[in-house]
C-alpha cells in the first residue's frame, strides 16, 4: 500500500517529529496538519514540513491515507469523531497515546467507518513542543502498535512498514497487554520522579541546600518530572486500574526494604540492591529483547580513548550502518566489551571480516 497524503492532528513533540520523519525520510508528497496554536503551524509550513494547515479538523483531511492523532489521551476520541466526517474506511487513523484500553473501547463506535490502529512510540522528552521535534526521534525506539480487531493483516503490515521507515522497531500487542506493560515501565516511573521532587522540596533546609546540591543522580532520576502535567494527569486517570496495581506492588517493595533497613538486616539490604543491579545491568545489550531480529556482535576492545572512534570510522568508510551500540560495564559474563547491532546479516558478516583483519576478537551473538 502506497501512502501519498498523511494528516496530523496536534503538532507538538511527537506530531512534529512524525511530520519531519514523513517528509524527510519517507518523502510523503502531502502532509496536512491542525493545531490549536497557529504560530506552530506557520513555522512548520515555513520549514516545508507541512503543506497545508488549519486550527481544527477541516476538509484539508479529505483523501488522507493515514491520520495521526497526536493529542492528550482525553481528546483523541473527540478528534476521531471530527475526522469521521472527512476520511473514509480506507484511511488508517492512528494515535500516539500512552494508554490504549479506553480509546479502543470508544473507537468501537466508529469501527464501521474508521480503520483504527493504535500507536505508542516508546520515546519522547521532557520537552513537549514542536520546537523540540526531530525526524530521528523514533530511531531504534520501540513503537507499540495496537490494532482494532477488524483491521486487515495487509493493512497492518503496510502501516508497520511505514513505522519501520521512521527507524522505529514496531511491536504488535493487545490493548490490555499495552496498558499493563506501560503502567510499570512508564507511568509509575513518572509518578515516582514527581514524588521524589515533592519530597525533596518539602524536606529541604531553610537555605535550600538540597536544591543546590541536587545534581548528578538526583537530576537524572527526576528528569522526567519536567514532562507535561496535563499529559500525565490524562494518562494516570485513563490507566488508573493498572497504575494503582503497579503502585501497590511498588509500595510493598519499599515497605520491605524500609523494614530491612530499620532492622539493620545487612543481608536483605544487600540483596535488595544486588538484585536491582543485576537486573539493570542486563539491559546493557544492543537490542534488549527479541521482538525484532538481532544482527549483533560483541567486540573485545581496550578501554582507552579512541577505541570507539576507530571502529566507527572503519564501518563508515565501508558503508556499514551501526543500528545500535552499547558498552558493557562488566566483562565477567560477556565475550567482549562492546556490543553492536546491524541492519542485516550481510552487514554483520562484512563487519566481522573487517574486524578480524584488524585482529579484533569478535563474537557473533545468536
Amino acid at each position: 500500500m502506497m501512502f501519498s497524503k498523511v494528516g496530523i492532528v496536534g503538532l507538538g513533540l511527537i506530531g512534529g517529529s512524525i511530520a519531519k520523519a514523513l517528509k524527510n525520510r519517507l518523502n510523503i508528497k502531502t502532509i496536512v496538519a491542525c493545531n490549536r496554536n497557529e504560530d506552530v503551524l506557520a513555522t512548520a509550513y515555513a520549514e516545508g514540513i507541512i503543506d497545508e494547515y488549519a486550527v481544527d479538523v477541516t476538509d484539508i483531511f479529505c483523501d488522507c491515507d493515514i491520520v495521526f492523532i497526536c493529542t492528550p489521551v482525553s481528546s483523541i476520541f473527540s478528534f476521531a469523531k471530527k475526522l469521521n466526517k472527512y476520511v473514509d474506511k480506507s484511511c488508517i487513523v492512528s494515535d500516539v497515546g500512552s494508554t490504549k484500553g479506553s480509546i479502543h473501547k470508544e473507537m468501537k463506535a466508529l469501527e464501521q467507518d474508521i480503520t483504527f490502529i493504535g500507536g505508542h512510540p516508546m520515546t519522547g522528552s521532557e520537552k513537549f513542543r514542536y520546537s523540540a521535534s526531530k525526524e530521528h526521534l523514533f530511531e531504534n525506539a520501540f513503537y507499540m502498535l495496537v490494532p482494532a480487531d477488524n483491521v486487515a493483516q495487509n493493512t497492518l503490515a503496510s502501516f508497520k512498514t511505514l513505522i519501520e521507515g521512521f527507524g522505529a522497531l514496531p511491536i504488535i500487542v493487545s490493548p490490555d497487554e499495552h496498558d499493563y506493560i506501560v503502567a510499570s515501565i512508564s507511568h509509575v516511573p513518572h509518578i515516582v520522579a514527581s514524588a521524589l521532587c515533592a519530597s525533596v522540596k518539602d524536606l529541604d533546609t531553610d537555605k535550600k541546600h538540597m536544591k543546590a546540591l541536587a545534581a548528578g543522580g538526583f537530576k537524572d532520576i527526576t528528569r522526567i518530572a519536567s514532562s507535561s502535567p496535563e499529559m500525565w494527569e490524562n494518562i494516570c486517570i485513563d490507566n488508573k486500574a493498572q497504575v494503582v496495581k503497579s503502585l501497590d506492588y511498588l509500595e510493598s517493595v519499599i515497605k520491605n526494604v524500609k523494614k530491612s533497613i530499620a532492622n539493620s538486616d545487612k543481608n536483605a539490604v544487600y540483596e535488595y540492591f544486588n538484585d536491582a543491579k543485576l537486573y539493570r545491568d542486563s539491559f546493557a545489550t544492543a537490542t534488549p529483547i527479541s521482538f525484532v531480529k538481532n544482527y549483533e556482535i560483541n567486540i573485545d576492545v581496550l578501554d582507552k580513548p579512541g577505541s570507539i572512534a576507530i571502529i566507527a570510522v572503519l564501518f563508515s568508510s565501508n558503508n556499514i550502518n551501526i543500528k545500535n551500540l552499547s558498552i558493557m560495564n562488566s566483562r565477567e559474563h560477556d565475550s567482549g566489551a562492546m556490543s553492536i547491532a546491524f541492519d542485516s546479516e550481510a552487514q554483520r558478516q562484512k563487519s566481522v571480516t573487517l574486524l578480524k583483519k584488524m585482529n579484533y576478537e569478535v563474537h557473533i551473538k545468536n
